[in-house]
């Protein structure tokens, strides 16, 4: 596996099809993100973006292989399902990146305070609620992504419009554990209080693990 994602990674670099999502989502940042402003709102601000930019990331690394070179890599691999499998943990751990950085830069550049102003946060509690809100923004992209492309889904045009609805559908869902997150990060930002999503980020990796399995399981019988 970790030479599978290796070869991934390498393709999806020299592809460069990841400079697209990637700079979309540092254009969403210097939008929304000012030094000095309140860190939770910040930080809810970036997970949120990073959900449709994982969804993207997945579709790339999952339709990046011409259908030739995805035959020869499963043959060596072990089975379509294995090769897939890399795909997404590729696309999964290039969001994961991004989004620790951007959370990196979002806790230097932000104001450790409530949003009016008036009530310290503490950053080391801060950071780590908004690591286990971009996760889940992440794990919750990758699923869409991962339901939304080959094998489920191979017209581009559907695809695009599957994800874009997807993508929105788990940022505003009542129920959705990105949701959650978010709406943790900036409620608590109104009295400076931190509150980590431990409950979202499980049921963030749940919905993830499931639809990476639908996704790969299909692969078998449908590349």
């Amino acid at each position: 596996m970790t030479a599978l994602i290796r070869y991934q990674t390498a393709l999806l670099l020299r592809s460069q099809r990841w400079l697209a999502p990637v700079l979309l989502y540092v254009a969403f940042l210097g939008v929304g993100v000012r030094s000095g402003q309140p860190v939770l709102d910040s930080l809810g601000y970036a997970a949120a973006g990073l959900l449709p930019v994982t969804a993207w990331l997945v579709q790339v690394c999952a339709t990046q292989e011409p259908p030739a070179a995805r035959t020869v890599v499963a043959a060596a691999a072990g089975g379509r399902p294995r090769a897939h499998l890399a795909a997404l943990l590729t696309a999964l751990g290039c969001a994961g990146l991004l989004g620790a950085a951007a959370t990196a830069v979002v806790l230097l550049i932000s104001e450790p305070a409530s949003t009016g102003h008036t009530v310290r946060v503490p950053l080391p509690s801060a950071g780590l609620a908004g690591l286990l809100a971009t996760a889940c923004c992440v794990l919750l992209g990758a699923a869409v992504g991962a339901l939304c492309t080959r094998p489920l889904l191979h017209r581009r045009g559907w695809s695009i419009a599957a994800t874009v609805l997807g993508a929105l559908l788990a940022l505003v869902t009542t129920g959705s554990p990105a949701k959650y997150a978010v709406t943790d990060l900036v409620t608590g930002s109104l009295t400076g209080t931190v509150h980590v999503p431990l409950l979202p980020l499980l049921g963030a990796a749940a919905v993830a693990t499931a639809a990476g399995a639908v996704a790969c399981g299909l692969t078998a019988v449908r590349a």
